[in-house]
């Protein structure tokens, strides 16, 4: 059985929160929270929110041991991008500024 958690426009770059995702990927669910509490990157706290929200789905089923659970699953792809110009003066443009927003899912 399946339980899928997401979490959409995470505002950090897909590149940065894939890092994080890889380490976890296949893993088992207690390990994956493990792992997740001793890398020290921005994304790790909203990869933890997906995979704990997955677990209380998975808890809702009175079937399912949650010490068995691995993540089959684990996907960060891109979301928004926002784009704009910062200029100096009205009429020269010094930079082009964009944001990337990410969307989170997994798969137990």
């Amino acid at each position: 059985m399946e339980f899928k958690s997401s979490c959409r426009y995470a505002r950090i770059s897909p590149r940065k929160a894939r890092y994080v995702m890889d380490l976890v990927r296949g893993k088992s669910v207690n390990d994956a929270l493990r792992i997740l509490r001793l890398t020290h990157k921005r994304s790790t706290y909203m990869i933890d929110k997906v995979i704990r929200a997955a677990i209380a789905a998975a808890n809702e089923n009175l079937d399912v041991d949650v010490d068995l659970l691995y993540l089959s699953q684990a996907l960060v792809d891109v979301g928004p991008t926002r784009k704009w110009q910062q200029s100096e003066t009205s009429w020269y443009v010094s930079a082009n500024i964009e944001t990337y927003k990410s969307h989170y899912g997994c798969i137990i």
